[in-house]
């Protein structure tokens, strides 16, 4: 019961992540903030060994300092740069590359999705104000949701789930 609860956890700090960067386009640091030390918590309980442990950390690390680059290169946004490391602690270096690859395919799915959005013609519709700011050009696009999608996608072939699914 307990094992199954925690299988949770990452998939729901992630969809509660994307959920806040669509309706308001920031990603908070306690959302990070909770992820990684969620993972410190889980993995313990779920029995990764401390290599294993300091392997995803260094991943998250990698990811990190790759992102800070690319935030000062005002490429992407702080709060993806974090949620997209804190997604690589939890996965590691065996689903690195099909996070990043899979992120960058709902990326664009998402960019296809807000251009079409942003074309149609909404104006006359009584919209909240956050599917009112996504509807306006030049506004920014909520990435956390293709960091999330591509981390679901690969989260059940982790080490932790796999570990607590046994």
């Amino acid at each position: 019961m307990i094992a199954q609860l925690l299988l949770l956890v990452f998939p729901l700090l992630m969809i509660y992540a994307a959920a806040m960067d669509v309706l308001t386009m920031r990603i908070a640091n306690a959302i990070s903030v909770a992820l990684v030390v969620a993972f410190f918590a889980v993995a313990l309980i779920a029995g990764l060994s401390w290599q294993t442990m300091l392997v995803h950390l260094a991943v998250g690390v990698a990811v990190l300092v790759a992102n800070m680059v690319l935030f000062q290169l005002r490429l992407v946004g702080g709060g993806d740069a974090k949620l997209l490391s804190a997604a690589a602690l939890w996965l590691g270096y065996e689903q690195l590359l099909p996070l990043l690859v899979l992120t960058t395919i709902f990326g664009g799915l998402l960019a296809l999705l807000l251009l079409a959005y942003r074309m149609a013609p909404v104006a006359v519709l009584p919209l909240p104000d956050w599917a009112a700011r996504l509807h306006r050009r030049g506004e920014g696009m909520p990435y956390g949701v293709a960091i999330t999608a591509g981390a679901l996608v690969v989260y059940p072939m982790s080490a932790v789930p796999l570990l607590l699914a046994s």
